[in-house]
């Protein structure tokens, strides 16, 4: 009989153990977003981390549901590569745009390097620019197998900026494109492109100083 109840009881322990091991496995795997104050700095030459973005697309999200933005302003999907052009509450225009590749690019010799996203944050529209010239940066030479020139008319290029430019810093701008055929892919250095139609709606009801927030 005590040697049946020992059985017993190890079995019981046996058990128990099992169970609370389950528990705790089934905790370590639940998923599970951390703060963004806690997530690892990225490391320079790296793309950025799907969690970091997630973290920062919840912000901007949350910030925008707490208080809503009055009057004119634009918010870019940049994942799914939407514009909205919205009046409080309301939406105004969507349009189907073009945001940044992600892709990277790094300089032969390995000295600079450069990652092709469009940034996410609040902003604001700094500029307005009818019938915008292309100023080339070097990348866009280097991505060409070009020497970068020494003289600023060789980066000058006419004509494919669209019609209209917002600028929004850091040389990223909110404009149009030749290439119509692929609005709706992420295939952009950076900028926005927009479609003919759409953007001159989006540049007629922006003025300096219009928040652009893009997640």
């Amino acid at each position: 009989m005590k040697k049946k109840k020992i059985l017993l009881l190890s079995l019981a322990i046996a058990f128990a153990l099992f169970i609370v091991l389950e528990i705790i496995a089934y905790v370590l795997a639940w998923p599970r977003r951390l703060p963004e104050e806690l997530l690892p700095p990225e490391k320079p030459g790296r793309g950025t981390s799907l969690a970091r973005v997630e973290a920062e697309n919840m912000s901007l999200q949350r910030k925008m549901q707490a208080l809503p933005p009055k009057g004119i302003h634009i918010v870019i999907d940049s994942g799914r590569n939407i514009l909205y052009l919205k009046k409080g509450t309301e939406t105004i225009l969507q349009a189907v745009v073009s945001c940044g590749s992600g892709s990277i690019l790094e300089e032969p010799g390995g000295k600079r390097k450069w990652i092709f996203d469009t940034p996410r944050g609040e902003f604001y529209v700094k500029s307005k620019i009818t019938d915008p010239t292309w100023v080339k940066p070097d990348w866009a030479f280097i991505e060409e197998g070009k020497d970068v020139p020494k003289k600023q008319q060789d980066r000058l290029e006419e004509g494919v900026l669209g019609d209209f430019a917002l600028g929004f810093g850091d040389g990223y701008f909110i404009h149009g494109t030749l290439y119509t055929r692929l609005l709706g892919r992420s295939v952009t250095h950076g900028c926005v492109r927009v479609g003919d139609k759409d953007l001159k709606a989006v540049y007629k009801a922006a003025s300096v100083g219009t928040k652009v927030y893009i997640y």
